[in-house]
């Protein structure tokens, strides 16, 4: 009988993913040493390599590649033992790992959390901010319980769950707030902000520009809708933003807001899992919470999913 323990697949797991001895053991709270006394066990037990070890990276066997795969399902089965558990009880109890993207993060965020704190003291908060693609990867790999993002993923192991509706607004200097509105050709025409690859307010953006395949005369990437707002308040472009951003990044920045004319650009906010989560009633609630929350706070029109 193979005795693999929990502790060297949790251990395995991490260094698969991060492809380094050090943040593997950062990641999991323990010594370097202690992790990889652990993956050779592993090894050992096993009767074959996983790892191969670099001078500056790890990269894993092809038995390792498919080892680390087995491994996540048995992993993502273990913690949804205790979410059985946690799912059984009345409440919201325990770690609740959400992931948001940047686009939403910094606007609606803080006051989800501090709503989710004091309607759910017994609840531990953890909040993962990154890309779309990143954030439907740790969800199909257990590592997030439920994730806010623009829908649809269209994504048969997730449960989708619209929550509200919100437009895009263009941003440009000050001097041009009397100027007429442009239209997507209008847009197409000028040198144009926007997210760079990977964000999916980008690809909307581009989107109601029509300029999935044609490329705009000039296009320019920022890492955040703040850089761009900061760009365009120096003169040197336009952008979109999302309307809950209008409060927070304009306020610091030489720019005036317009609206588009109808039909306007918008996008649909809601909250997905995994329909496999036990914590399926307790997360739906908490999808209430959030289009609740931006209802009240951001004046979001909600969509009932």
């Amino acid at each position: 009988m193979i005795n693999v323990t929990l502790r060297q697949m949790r251990y395995f797991e991490a260094l698969a993913r991060h492809r380094h001895f050090g943040r593997a053991a950062d990641a999991c709270a323990v010594s370097q040493p202690a992790l990889s006394v652990q993956i050779k066990e592993l090894e050992e037990v096993l009767g074959v390599q996983l790892v191969e070890r670099g001078a500056r990276q790890v990269r894993l066997t092809s038995l390792g590649e498919d080892l680390v795969q087995r491994v996540r399902g048995i992993l993502r089965a273990v913690d949804e033992l205790g979410e059985l558990a946690r799912a059984s009880r009345e409440g919201l109890a325990g770690r609740l790992r959400i992931g948001v993207i940047p686009t939403i993060a910094p606007y609606l965020l803080p006051a989800i959390v501090a709503t989710l704190a004091r309607d759910h003291p017994e609840a531990d908060i953890r909040v993962r901010e990154t890309v779309t693609p990143k954030l439907l990867k740790e969800l199909g790999e257990g590592r997030l319980d439920t994730a806010i993002v623009a829908l649809p993923v269209s994504e048969p192991a997730f449960e989708e769950v619209a929550l509200f509706s919100e437009r895009f607004v263009l941003v440009r200097p000050g001097e041009d707030a009397d100027l007429p509105v442009p239209g997507p050709e209008g847009l197409r025409e000028m040198r144009l902000l926007l997210l760079e690859e990977g964000h999916c307010f980008r690809d909307q953006a581009l989107s109601f520009c029509n300029m999935q395949s044609a490329a705009p005369r000039e296009l320019l990437d920022g890492s955040s809708l703040s850089t761009l707002v900061q760009m365009v308040g120096a003169g040197i472009g336009v952008t979109l933003i999302p309307e809950m951003a209008i409060p927070v990044e304009t306020r610091s920045a030489a720019v005036s807001v317009a609206h588009f004319a109808d039909p306007q650009p918008a996008r649909t906010i809601g909250m997905i899992w995994r329909r496999s989560n036990p914590l399926a009633r307790q997360l739906t609630q908490v999808a209430e919470l959030v289009r609740e929350t931006a209802r009240t706070r951001l004046g979001a029109t909600p969509v009932q999913g």
